[in-house]
């Protein structure tokens, strides 16, 4: 947990450091600091440090909500796409739980501790967490897709491959994870911890291929290929 923050945070400070400051380079970095948010969150409350489990599980779990929207956000801005509606809906229904899971106190009542991921404990009502694996996996699936969907337009060839790279880091968290849920269905309560657990290969790809892709470098405007 702790290395996989340290890649994500040092990934982000990185890319404010080499590239220029751009909407693309705001939303790779909100992603790579919602990434590390949730790892950092996650090795505090195995850890400890005076602040209670339920605190860090409010914080990991806002974190990582916001990581749909944001991209879609960015598969967006690649694309200079503008769908004001769906951008709403998806920061809409973020702040929605997000704000369940800061204010409800019994969104999230414990969590235990195992070698490679934790199990959160949600609600006793399986209502409200099947309402947000809906709007988890609903936008992951639509940030997969629209970049796809982006990349397939001829006119869009140039950001092709920054859009490619996105839809595949996407990919890499989501497809493992669901393999692993159903090969083992008793890990579907580590679903949070895993996904993360494997969201470091998105980090790395919006790191050395996306940000490469789609950002002019400091001072080098000659080495880039995309100016947003």
């Amino acid at each position: 947990m702790l290395a996989t923050f340290m890649i994500e945070i040092i990934g982000a400070l990185y890319i404010l450091w080499r590239y220029k400051l751009t909407a693309t380079s705001r939303l790779i970095v909100s992603i790579l600091i919602c990434l590390a948010a949730f790892q950092g969150a996650e090795y505090m409350l195995c850890g400890g440090m005076g602040v209670t489990g339920g605190r860090w599980s409010q914080l990991g779990y806002s974190a990582i909500t916001l990581l749909p929207p944001l991209g879609i956000h960015l598969a967006m801005t690649l694309a200079k796409k503008k769908n004001v509606a769906l951008l709403t809906a998806a920061y809409g229904s973020a702040v929605f739980f997000v704000g369940y899971f800061t204010f409800y106190t019994a969104a999230i009542s414990g969590h235990t501790c195992y070698a490679n991921y934790v199990v959160f404990d949600g609600s006793q009502s399986v209502i409200p967490m099947i309402a947000y694996a809906a709007y988890y996996y609903g936008w992951l699936i639509v940030g997969t897709g629209l970049p796809l969907y982006f990349a397939s337009q001829k006119k869009l060839r140039k950001v092709r491959p920054a859009l490619h790279a996105l839809a595949a880091g996407y990919a890499a968290f989501i497809v493992p994870t669901t393999a692993i849920n159903i090969a083992d269905p008793s890990t579907v309560a580590g679903i949070p911890s895993i996904m993360c657990g494997f969201a470091v290969l998105l980090a790395l790809v919006l790191i050395a291929k996306v940000a490469p892709e789609s950002l002019y470098v400091k001072n080098s405007p000659r080495s880039l290929r995309i100016r947003y």
